[in-house]
Formats: structure tokens, sequence, C-alpha cells
């Protein structure tokens, strides 16, 4: 093939990639999720991993989540659909019940899931994971949407939203959700990973 054949095809090859590459970032959404509400409703999956005086744990579990004005509540279920814990939290203080266990309270509901379940499910967080916000390491709010989906918390969470309900709606939606953190306390390399249920 003549040298300058083979250079047009090249040309013509980089500029297709070129497009296409453009193509692919120009069908990024960039709408973010929509306004914050202050009553929700949702259900879904987690599983979470860490390590522990040496050793790594895993568990996977479901989760009912209601939210109102100065309230959430919290059902934590194994795969089979066991309660395992029920959790209540007010801006006054956290609660959290286990099967068959007296209820134990504390000021903090992080620090109170750690001691009672051995790892910290971070609720103040999942207020706002839970509908695409968080407060970055800056102090300011983020929004999440499909074209930024990654931030640092204040408190050291990395938070990746990883996919969405619908990619392309005006207003999307959260459906799953990396957050990972290199330490907590005594827990190393935690890594919770959530999957939303479409709302009914």
């Amino acid at each position: 093939m003549p040298i300058t054949r083979r250079l047009s095809l090249l040309a013509a090859s980089a500029a297709f990639l070129a497009l296409a590459g453009c193509a692919t970032t120009a069908s990024t959404n960039v709408a973010t999720v929509g306004a914050y509400r202050d009553s929700v409703d949702l259900s879904g999956r987690l599983s979470v991993n860490y390590q522990k005086d040496g050793k790594v744990e895993s568990l996977t579990g479901n989760f009912d989540w209601t939210q109102r004005p100065g309230r959430v509540d919290v059902t934590l279920a194994n795969p089979l659909g066991q309660t395992m814990a029920t959790i209540a939290v007010t801006p006054q203080s956290a609660t959290l019940t286990q099967a068959g266990r007296a209820p134990l309270s504390a000021d903090n509901i992080d620090s109170l899931t750690q001691r009672t379940l051995g790892w910290p499910l971070p609720v103040s967080g999942l207020r706002d994971w839970l509908q695409g916000y968080a407060v970055d390491a800056q102090g300011q709010r983020f929004t999440a949407s499909p074209a930024n989906n990654t931030v640092v918390t204040r408190d050291g969470w990395r938070l990746r939203f990883v996919e969405w309900q619908d990619a392309n709606a005006a207003q999307p939606t959260p459906r799953l959700i990396h957050a990972d953190r290199a330490a907590a306390g005594d827990i190393q390399d935690l890594a919770i990973r959530i999957v939303v249920n479409p709302a009914s």
C-alpha cells in the first residue's frame, strides 16, 4: 500500500476515534439528582467487607430505610429476611436493638453500630448518600450526577455513585453506591456496597 494512502487511512482512523470519544463524553448525563427530600422510604441490599484484628470479615444483607424530619429508622436483615437489628436515630440520641437483646443507646450512631455490629454503619452520611448528596472534604455541599460521581467526604469516606436507576433521567437517582474508608477505629479497609431498589 502506498505510504500516502496508509497515512490517509491512519488519519481517518484517528479522526473517527476522536469523534467516538467525543460522542461517548457527550452522552454522559450532566443532570444532577433532584432536590433533597426530608421524607423518604427506601430499601435495598448492602455488602460490607473490612479487616479487624488481622482478619478479613464480610457480610451481606438487606435494609429498609424510613426517613422523616427529625428521625431515621433502619431495619437490617440477613439474606433470608430475618431481622438482625433495628436502628432509630433522632437529633437527641440513637438506639440500636438486636434480636433477643436489650436496646442500646448512644449520642453517636456510627460509634454505636461499630460497638454493637462490629463495623460502623454511617447512618448520618447515608441520609445524604442515598439521595446523591454528600459534604466534601472542604465542607461544601456535593451534588452527584452520572458525569460527576465521586467525592471524598469531610469524615474520610470515598464515595462513588457507580450506577443509576436511569442514567439518562432529568433527575437521576442512585442505584449502586460504593463507600470506602481506610480506617475507622480498629477497622481497616472498610468497604460498603449499597444497592438501592427502584422506588415502588
